[in-house]
């Protein structure tokens, strides 16, 4: 059977037929995660930071029912800018174009679409994880199955401490997913470097992660890698103020009934107000970091394979 491959810019196609370091992008934080012109800002500077560390960025996403691995200035800004757009999972995107729809990816939309390109390792902000209640739920994020099964090596500021850390380590496990947190033995919960829970395996350097890829994907495992990147010391906000603010986000999610995919752009954009712009200016920060990270990896990926 003949995998469908998504459409790749110029720059993008260029880069993979030279064996060159890229980086994939989401584009559910354009399309649902920040406000305009927040989103395109953070866009453009984000792949300027995956330029300055020697890769390619490659923000992925759904335009008019095309799958897309790279997209250019303009079509950014009228993502940025767009109505009506809908949030991919993986199991979405047939729908999405067979609808002609336009689609923000999600982290486990952006992993196989990445795969399907032939890129191995993709930045975002934070993966999604098992949700409190889960148990009488069953609310567990997509993003986990999805690192069961694809390549990609995903980094990543942790999970939100809206969700329960603890199960969601253990679903990971049970998923056969490495977790390694960068220069730390904590495990960071996205706007706090530290959760309270330990990471499998520590790593210390790009070039370290990067061999570790390689010695996985050589072992034939089919999984993906979870780097937990912890959000820079200067942006990092308190675990006593976010964790307080969150809990108010949940408790008004729940109160007006707000679930499954709409969930955590509500909560975003309500512990955003609540923390009055504090959330948002920490979230950039974690994203342009992640990256940086990436774009190393990338690098140094890229050189064990042409060695």
């Amino acid at each position: 059977m003949s995998l469908l491959k998504p459409k790749l810019s110029p720059e993008v196609a260029d880069a993979l037929a030279k064996g060159g370091a890229i980086v994939a992008l989401e584009s559910t934080i354009i399309t649902h995660g920040m406000p305009y012109p927040a989103n395109l800002e953070t866009a453009l500077s984000v792949e300027a930071v995956v330029r300055e560390n020697g890769a390619v960025p490659a923000t992925i996403a759904v335009i008019d029912g095309e799958l897309r691995v790279g997209l250019e200035h303009d079509e950014l800004e009228k993502l940025a800018q767009a109505k009506g757009v809908v949030k991919a999972s993986g199991r979405d995107l047939a729908v999405a174009m067979v609808r002609g729809q336009t689609a923000g990816t999600t982290v486990s939309a952006t992993m196989l679409l990445a795969e399907l390109a032939g890129i191995e390792i993709f930045a975002t902000g934070g993966v999604g994880g098992v949700h409190r209640g889960a148990e009488q739920t069953f609310d567990i994020s997509a993003d986990l199955t999805e690192l069961g099964r694809t390549r990609t090596a995903v980094v990543c500021a942790g999970v939100k401490s809206i969700l329960d850390i603890a199960k969601t380590l253990e679903y990971l496990e049970t998923q056969r997913v490495p977790v390694i947190a960068y220069g730390t033995e904590d495990f960071p919960a996205f706007f706090t470097r530290q959760s309270g829970y330990k990471a499998d395996h520590r790593l210390d350097t790009a070039e370290e992660i990067a061999r570790a890829m390689h010695h996985h994907h050589q072992l034939g495992t089919g999984t993906g890698l979870l780097i937990a990147n912890p959000i820079p010391e200067e942006a990092a906000l308190t675990p006593d103020f976010i964790d307080g603010t969150i809990a108010d986000a949940v408790r008004e999610a729940e109160e007006r009934g707000i679930g499954r995919k709409e969930l955590t752009p509500f909560l975003l954009a309500r512990i955003n107000e609540l923390s009055k712009g504090e959330s948002l200016k920490a979230n950039i920060e974690l994203v342009r970091n992640n990256a940086r990270l990436a774009a190393k990896m990338a690098v140094a990926y890229a050189a064990l394979k042409k060695g």
